[in-house]
């Protein structure tokens, strides 16, 4: 029996999309924690970290209850502005990048809290912005960092299950990624179409780590 493509195809559009939510949640967040205390820093760390200490069904069960049709963000709202997130692609997304996002905001974290400040300083005293300090200095400095946490972050989505189980519902051929076409497979005793999900995942697994390893290692 043939093994159908689907997951394949639901797994890539995740990654792409996953990684390109990553960069433009996880820098800002990693940038905001890399700075000198402020109040409200710690709190914020918590909620960042807490996917990579808590078992991620119950996370995917508590945003379960709070964006389910009947959750406790729709009985906030006013009528007409409610959602049905839940079961959908889009709530399948969502898990992956809250499963990444730890992974993809310490390694930055730290570059930032590490980078050479005094290259920081002596650009803004040859009057260069913060923006053009950000793009010549910092972001050269950083992006071994932003490979590697987007390598992490988007491969933890990729091999997310329990979150991706509670909000994307394992639907057929619309929520099911290799990950859980994996877990279908085992529990339809097809181990053959769960042999072919696992060397897949594993190439694409690879061949991201290698890219985004090149990428880190070039000199910008």
């Amino acid at each position: 029996m043939s093994c159908s493509l689907g997951p394949l195809w639901i797994s890539l559009k995740v990654m792409l999309l996953s990684g390109v939510l990553l960069i433009i949640i996880g820098l800002p967040l990693a940038w905001l924690l890399s700075r000198p205390k402020w109040r409200g820093q710690g709190m914020l760390e918590i909620f960042v970290t807490l996917p990579l200490v808590f078992p991620p069904i119950a996370i995917g069960f508590f945003l379960l209850l709070l964006l389910g049709r009947d959750g406790w963000l729709n009985q906030m709202l006013p009528a007409g502005f409610q959602f049905e997130l839940i079961f959908s692609f889009s709530a399948l997304l969502i898990a992956s990048v809250i499963a990444g996002l730890p992974l993809m905001i310490k390694p930055i974290q730290a570059a930032w809290q590490s980078e050479t400040t005094y290259l920081v300083e002596a650009s803004y005293g040859l009057g260069k912005s913060p923006w053009q300090t950000f793009w010549a200095i910092t972001l050269p400095s950083i992006a071994p960092a932003v490979a590697a946490g987007l390598t992490l972050g988007v491969g933890r989505g990729m091999g997310e299950v329990g979150m991706s189980l509670m909000l994307g519902g394992n639907l057929i051929g619309q929520t099911d990624t290799l990950s859980l076409a994996i877990y279908n497979s085992v529990l339809d005793g097809d181990f053959n179409c769960a042999m072919q999900f696992t060397w897949i995942l594993a190439v694409i697994a690879m061949s991201l780590f290698i890219v985004l390893r090149r990428l880190g290692r070039k000199n910008y």
